[in-house]
């Protein structure tokens, strides 16, 4: 690699820290408060046992300046209630497991510093707009469906293809020499269309905030048409009218109102209402779906 294409990359990891920063000084404010303790109250009920009635338990926990809401909770299932129910696995903020409402708003546990929350209590929530489960834990079946249903794959008829029929072939129709290759060249700014879409870690966390997915449960979500979009604006796809498609409907792309709130709380950056607002103008560029081009006319010629 280049010292001039690592120089660049360098860069868009600061940018991207800075987004992230600047993500967390919106919802809570730049002050950093210091405490030896707080208390955290963890939402309590188990759905699949058939509870109706939901309560919070709150436990005293000791911290210190880099101790987490993830290392606070586990504290707490460890030493004072062991039948805390949570989901997490890599403490990195790369797995996207530990997805919850920490004081009304959808963050990662382990990427939420107690340090950076005001006051002295914490309120622990299961995400919204999924199905509970118990505690802290939701189902994300529907979450992943709506994902598989995007085909987040590439297509291309010409990859994949095995050596002895691509040259049965290119003795057959020469013309088809450039298009049978296992490779595919990719230039940074071809990359650049798609990467950012591409660090989503699918924690659920712009699904829990999007008011279209609380009120239709076929909307696909905001986390679904960004992955949408990061293969349609990869060149190596091409099956974008096959894609478009699926999303050309009215609980589709068109269902969204745009309140930005799924790009507020993404912990990567990602910005899936930018990809919803770039899949709509590839829609609008050439969609058949029951779509007129409006006629336009001279009042005066008409008389």
């Amino acid at each position: 690699m280049s010292r001039v294409r690592m120089t660049n990359l360098i860069e868009k990891i600061r940018m991207l820290t800075r987004v992230k920063q600047t993500h967390i000084k919106i919802i809570e404010g730049s002050k950093i408060t210091v405490r030896d303790k707080i208390f955290i109250n963890v939402f309590r009920k188990n759905t699949v046992r058939g509870d109706t009635d939901y309560h919070y338990d709150t436990f005293k926990i000791p911290v210190r300046r880099w101790t987490t809401v993830l290392d606070a909770l586990l504290y707490a299932k460890d030493r004072l209630d062991v039948s805390i129910a949570i989901r997490y696995s890599c403490r990195m903020a790369s797995c996207g497991s530990c997805g919850m409402k920490i004081n009304g708003i959808p963050r990662l546990a382990c990427f939420t510093k107690v340090s950076e929350l005001e006051g002295d209590t914490i309120t622990c929530m299961p995400l919204s707009n999924f199905p509970h489960i118990r505690d802290l834990v939701t189902d994300f079946s529907q979450f992943f469906d709506h994902h598989r249903d995007m085909k987040p794959y590439i297509h291309n008829e010409y990859a994949d293809i095995k050596l002895e029929d691509a040259l049965i072939t290119q003795n057959e129709d020469n013309n088809k020499n450039k298009k049978l290759l296992r490779e595919f060249k990719q230039t940074p700014a071809g990359v650049d269309k798609y990467l950012q879409f591409s660090y989503c870690i699918k924690c659920g966390l712009c699904y829990s905030a999007c008011p279209t997915a609380g009120a239709d449960v076929k909307f696909p979500g905001p986390q679904a048409l960004a992955q949408m979009y990061r293969y349609v604006g990869d060149n190596r796809d091409n099956a974008i009218k096959e894609r478009l498609n699926i999303v050309d409907n009215q609980h589709g792309v068109w269902r969204c109102h745009f309140p930005s709130s799924c790009s507020v709380v993404c912990p990567k950056g990602v910005d899936p209402s930018l990809g919803i607002q770039l899949l709509r103008g590839h829609l609008l560029g050439y969609s058949k779906n029951e779509k007129k081009i409006a006629e336009l006319f001279n009042k005066d010629v008409q008389k």
